[in-house]
């Protein structure tokens, strides 16, 4: 048994208050701090071998750390001394070390040092106990509510394992509590007291992991309760809920961690949240912090709000509350209520979006339609795309000036759905028009045309063709270019009716439905498959903000009788054979004094195969022959796109009952990437003999100006020098901006 040289843990008087009393005597009536003290620990070895070395623990009010020092000192056979830091200094430290110093000279025998709130002695007090713990002269136990990095000498943490005590669990606590009921030596075991379930709660719930405010707690509802105490023999005391409040000097919230009034609680604090109220998200969380509702949870349940209330629109809100969670779990509680309240001050301030829970579509897409399949062009080439294919047609974004490229990523199935609606707050808000614009970049790619379509020569189906020239990038580029040239040429009012026409009218209309957001926006789409995907894209506005998508021009007068004041489109005349009938049945939906503004490819204007492949050095009397090629083939006139010349179309529009208000050619120069496929279709090899089986294709009138050899020696430099490689490539089209006047001419 140890010398004690302090009153601090002198055997405990019956007149000594029941924390005291009831503090355990050995480590198996230790309640808590399993992670420590359990079996097998290293600190509980060392304690029943009485080896110990210096410690420090560190740990709230009522964690046992007092405790553990008077276990310590009731098993060891070292001297055992205590001093309180608040108490003593250096001259009763020296003559501690003075008598430790005589006992290890004289005896042979170690002293142990527990010194309680080591914090409170200043740096030179701690300085002074440094070179004896050093020595061995004594192994110190200190004791602190502080952190030990800061507040201990950093030599003294140095040399001492620090052991950090947590505050008792509401279970731990309610073991404290039968402990004392049961004891009859010092506790409460010889009287008959009754608790009800609700005054027990109550009283672990507010000591909030402090064992010795729970006794005394329990101490004061117990003894205050009969007339007088003890009572007679035999006489029963029962504490009540309201007699429990008036002991811990506290009123009990209605708040049961378990039942109704829990989950009724945080309902109300996450939709203060996600309402932007932050006086009612400070009520409701006072509310349940006061209650002894767990912290943890609370700061699960915003870090769930910060994505699923807030999400984009605040991209800062999530990193914030996870640091806001990360800094209480080094502070704790009490301080820490001040990182609960910053982060619902932040969820409850900032803009909101719930666009996360676009995933949810998304699984309820995949759970209610048929599985499909991963497109051709994204899945991985690295095992099987030399045998199938697989990765043939990706576009690595990063290749390209933006580092995004128009491409779809979803199955062919579910091409123009919607899973992610950005709403139009905050961050978010500021990106809806660039992924929006994006979204409809890739629906053009699934539906516009090739505007070198007159190149091609194959003899595989149209719809393989069509993937291939989707796959390359170049018609959704093409779309994009000319749409913003079309809407950065021409001023539309927000109340207008506008109609859009052409090829890709999905390309245009939700530019002209952002563009007239309080008039009519109607587009022509004779096309099913894009009329469906419009459809289908469209359903992710509200419905007052979709625009009308019908099949015919017929359909859309139908639908406004009175007429359109605006007509969009892109390449409403370029396939058309009567070009003047298709101005006219264009003309014919607007109202007297209505505009029209279109796009219209050139495509005799556009970078030649003959000028890319004289700059890589082809033999000159090719380049000459081939030129010769290219301009038989832009000069034929049965075909309607090659009519697609300036001078014509602005010819067309001056008539009497139009009037041209602007007509320009517009050059849009892009580098363009030109694949082995797209040569092969341009220049296909012998075996597929061109000559025979082409009608009007580039190769076809190439081999009418080109002997064989001479097309062989062709087609191998193109391959050379060109396959795969990325070239500065010129397009043209005429914006035309036209005035309606009926009822002249």
């Amino acid at each position: 048994m140890s010398t004690q040289s302090s009153e601090l843990f002198d055997t405990p008087a019956e007149s000594e208050p029941l924390a005291a009393r009831m503090r355990p005597r050995a480590l198996d009536e230790l309640i808590g701090q399993e992670h420590i003290l359990g079996p097998g620990r290293l600190l509980r070895r060392a304690i029943a071998a009485d080896q110990l070395s210096s410690l420090i623990f560190s740990g709230p009010p009522g964690s046992g750390k007092t405790t553990i020092a008077r276990i310590i000192a009731n098993t060891t056979r070292s001297r055992f001394a205590a001093l309180n830091a608040v108490l003593t200094g250096v001259t009763e430290l020296r003559k501690e070390i003075q008598i430790a110093d005589d006992e290890r000279r004289l005896y042979g025998r170690r002293t142990i040092l527990f010194i309680d709130e080591v914090h409170r002695w200043n740096k030179a007090q701690q300085d002074a106990l440094l070179p004896w713990v050093e020595n061995g002269t004594v192994v110190l136990i200190g004791a602190t509510t502080e952190n030990p990095f800061f507040e201990v000498n950093a030599a003294l943490v140095s040399r001492s394992r620090v052991f950090q005590l947590t505050r008792l669990s509401d279970g731990e606590l309610r073991r404290v509590c039968r402990q004392a009921l049961g004891d009859s030596e010092r506790g409460y075991g010889a009287y008959d007291v009754r608790i009800d379930p609700e005054a027990l709660e109550h009283i672990v719930h507010v000591a909030d992991g402090d064992a010795r405010s729970l006794l005394n707690a329990l101490e004061l509802a117990v003894e205050t309760t009969p007339e007088r105490f003890p009572p007679p023999p035999g006489e029963p005391i029962h504490v009540t809920l309201e007699i429990a409040e008036e002991s811990i000097q506290r009123k009990a919230l209605l708040y049961d961690r378990d039942g109704d009034y829990h989950y009724d609680t945080i309902s109300a604090f996450i939709k203060s949240l996600r309402g932007s109220d932050p006086d009612a998200a400070l009520y409701w969380l006072a509310r349940m912090v006061q209650a002894g509702e767990d912290p943890k949870f609370l700061f699960r349940r915003m870090l769930i709000s910060a994505s699923e209330d807030v999400g984009l629109a605040d991209p800062q809100a999530l990193p914030h509350t996870v640091a806001a969670a990360e800094a209480f779990e080094r502070v704790g509680m009490p301080e820490g209520a001040f990182h609960l309240t910053q982060a619902a001050l932040y969820l409850a301030t900032t803009e909101k979006s719930n666009a996360t829970l676009g995933y949810f579509d998304a699984v309820q897409a995949v759970e209610s339609e048929r599985s499909h399949e991963v497109p051709r062009h994204l899945r991985d080439a690295h095992r099987d795309g030399a045998g199938f294919g697989h990765g043939q047609g990706y576009l690595y974004p990063h290749a390209y000036r933006e580092h995004w490229v128009a491409q779809n990523y979803l199955p062919a199935g579910l091409q123009g759905r919607v899973f992610y609606r950005p709403s139009e707050r905050g961050y978010e808000g500021r990106l809806r028009t660039v992924i929006d614009r994006r979204r409809e970049a890739q629906l053009a790619a699934t539906f516009a045309a090739d505007p070198d379509e007159l190149l091609t020569y194959s003899p595989v189906s149209q719809e393989r063709e069509h993937w291939m020239r989707r796959a390359a990038g170049e018609a959704s580029r093409r779309v994009s270019e000319r749409r913003a040239a079309l809407f950065d040429s021409i001023s539309i009012a927000r109340h207008l009716r506008v109609l859009v026409l052409g090829e890709t009218p999905s390309a245009i209309v939700w530019e002209a439905s952002r563009a007239a957001p309080e008039g009519l926006v109607c587009a022509v789409i004779d096309d099913s498959r894009e009329y469906q995907t419009a459809r289908g894209y469209s359903e992710q506005l509200a419905e007052l903000e979709r625009p009308q998508l019908v099949h015919t021009a017929a359909e859309a007068l139908a639908a406004v009788p009175s007429g359109f004041e605006l007509s969009l489109g892109l390449n409403v005349l370029l396939r058309e054979p009567d070009k003047a009938a298709a101005r006219d049945r264009a003309a014919s939906t607007l109202i007297d004094g209505g505009r029209l503004a279109l796009i219209e490819d050139l495509p005799a204007y556009s970078t030649r195969l003959s000028t890319a492949l004289a700059r890589r050095g082809l033999e000159a009397e090719l380049v000459d022959r081939l030129s010769s090629a290219e301009e038989e083939l832009y000069a034929n006139a049965t075909d309607p796109r090659m009519a697609n010349r300036p001078e014509a179309l602005e010819q067309l529009f001056c008539t009497a009952q139009t009037s041209l208000l602007e007509a320009r050619v517009i050059e849009f120069v892009s580098e363009r990437l030109l694949t082995r496929a797209l040569l092969e279709r341009w220049l296909p090899g012998e075996q597929e003999s061109p000559d025979a089986t082409a009608r009007a294709g580039y190769a076809a009138t190439a081999v009418r100006h080109l002997n064989p050899e001479q097309y062989r020696a062709v087609r191998a430099f193109a391959h050379h020098h060109l396959a795969d490689a990325t070239i500065e490539w010129s397009t043209s089209a005429m914006l035309i901006h036209a005035q309606l006047h009926r009822g002249t001419g």
